[in-house]
């Protein structure tokens, strides 16, 4: 047993403590350690690697809390960063995506996503493929309305495949509206929280923003657009080179899938699958591959996600 004392301004002890100790708590049950406080001296206590990963977490979570709030979700990332051996969470974290709703800034919460994000910057299309939860369509989503409130891109497009209704929708009850929100409600909810409820909807009247099927994409040339294509791996090979070629001047296009869970009839191929091998040296594109240590959802979903990879790996 060993014991290691980090100093910290006593202005961000309440911060780095967490309410109630919440944080303090997360680190003794994450790393088997006894973390104490008193004054400006935290003091860690137990084995010699779990006191290092605990000292390197308290110190990432002092550099955030001295330049923004630290709560009991960026807690938790900087822990798994740090579990997985992510080189400086901080680094990762403080480089967030400026919006405008009940969320003011998104931040990156793996090295992957980080990368996912310079991609969006520095490439007019990215592909984002990995499994749920890694934040995907959700970053894609923050960097369409960053630089749609910067006046970077005239309009916001939203599509994905409502490959569940074998996209013919016609038996689900409703107008037009009723059969495909189903389909697009997680595209809503992304951007509701990212932008002022009110506003995305008088958006969505005037036509600035659209959210459609991707049946809808079909014939258009989609001019000074930030686009967004979620649940690509639905789509069919045909379905995705006829997205691909809508793409018109000033647009940017982002497609979002996982090609684990391809919904398809057994009889058609995935066009997100084709398209990873059709354009991956294609200059100009870029793929970003997240795995189940990018999940950044509820811990128990990392663990799913590993258990199933786990056991395709063994039947194979």
């Amino acid at each position: 047993m060993i014991k290691k004392t980090l100093e910290v301004a006593k202005i961000l002890v309440p911060s780095v403590v967490g309410h109630k100790d919440t944080h303090i708590r997360m680190i003794n049950s994450e790393f088997s350690v006894n973390v104490s406080v008193l004054g400006g001296a935290i003091t860690i206590e137990g084995k010699a690697e779990d006191v290092r990963l605990a000292a390197k977490v308290l110190e990432e979570m002092i550099k955030i809390a001295a330049e923004d709030d630290l709560d009991t979700s960026k807690t938790a990332d900087i822990i798994r960063m740090v579990s997985d051996n992510t080189e400086d969470a901080y680094d990762i974290m403080k480089d967030g995506i400026p919006v405008s709703g009940r969320v003011k800034k998104v931040a990156a919460k793996s090295a992957i996503q980080r990368d996912y994000v310079n991609a969006i910057r520095n490439n007019d299309m990215v592909f984002g493929i990995g499994p749920a939860g890694t934040g995907k369509t959700y970053l894609a989503m923050a960097m369409g309305v960053h630089y749609f409130l910067r006046r970077k891109y005239g309009k916001i497009i939203l599509t994905r495949p409502a490959v569940e209704a074998g996209e013919n929708l016609g038996f689900l009850p409703g107008d037009i509206s009723d059969k495909i929100n189903p389909y697009l409600r997680p595209l809503y909810d992304a951007m509701y929280s990212m932008m002022d409820y009110g506003r995305v909807n008088a958006l969505i009247e005037d036509g600035i923003i659209e959210v459609a099927p991707l049946a809808f994409m079909r014939g258009r040339t989609l001019n000074d657009a930030f686009i967004i294509l979620d649940e690509a791996q639905n789509t069919t090979e045909e379905q995705m080179k006829m997205f691909l070629t809508r793409m018109g001047f000033q647009s940017k296009v982002v497609i979002t899938g996982d090609i684990t869970q391809i919904d398809l009839p057994t009889s058609r191929n995935s066009g997100l699958v084709q398209a990873r091998k059709i354009l991956g040296d294609v200059n100009g594109i870029k793929f970003v591959q997240f795995t189940e240590k990018d999940v950044v959802r509820n811990t128990l979903v990392q663990k799913i996600v590993q258990a199933y990879d786990k056991f395709h790996g063994d039947t194979h």
